[in-house]
């Protein structure tokens, strides 16, 4: 796994899971330009890098009150202006102090989940497991999305924490599996088993 976040830029998946924004409003503030120098393509990915992640919620925060140029000089100005608490453009200015929380939060939360997932090609050849088992991440965070409690998670794995849960669905987020989708968890699968035979005290008695 790319370590992008050390390298100061983050794919529009980490993006989009660090700011809590949807990743289809990610990649269309990058397609307006909205985020300038701070967004480029790579290798025929987006990256984003690390100073724009503020921008990037300020101009998905600000989609419903400011007009299109309106967003893009207040961007401008928080990229030219880093350790600005507000960006300001003629009459209007944002306090940005809540939203640099929110990204410093997201990046801690996003750093501790890869420390807790690993991608090993010992174990079950390098799907990323949560550290110390053989659990996948990406099998725990469709448990949650289908619906399954934490509480029944830590009931089919018990040796996991709601920690490592947490980490798991996070992780996913940020680095969405790829190809086809495997199938559920096998205990999911699991069905009773009927057997044809009679039951042993339903036999008739011999004469």
């Amino acid at each position: 796994m790319a370590t992008s976040i050390a390298l100061q830029t983050l794919s529009a998946n980490e993006a989009a899971c660090v700011t809590g924004i949807p990743l289809k409003q990610v990649h269309r503030i990058i397609d307006t330009g909205l985020l300038g120098s701070a967004a480029k393509n790579r290798k025929g990915s987006r990256v984003v890098l690390r100073g724009g992640l503020v921008g990037l919620k300020l101009a998905y925060e600000t989609t419903d009150i400011l007009t299109l140029d309106g967003r893009r000089r207040l961007v401008r100005y928080l990229l030219d202006h880093p350790r600005a608490t507000a960006a300001r453009e003629s009459n209007v200015s944002v306090n940005v102090q809540p939203m640099k929380g929110e990204v410093r939060k997201g990046l801690s939360m996003l750093a501790r989940a890869r420390k807790m997932i690993a991608a090993d090609k010992g174990i079950l050849s390098g799907t990323a497991c949560i550290k110390g088992t053989r659990v996948p991440a990406h099998d725990i965070a469709e448990m949650l999305a289908n619906g399954d409690s934490v509480r029944a998670i830590r009931k089919a794995y018990p040796a996991l924490t709601d920690a490592q849960i947490e980490a798991a669905a996070l992780y996913a987020r940020a680095y969405p599996r790829r190809g086809r989708p495997r199938r559920g968890p096998s205990w999911r699968d699991r069905k009773q088993i009927v057997s044809n035979e009679a039951a042993f005290d339903e036999l008739p008695l011999s004469r």
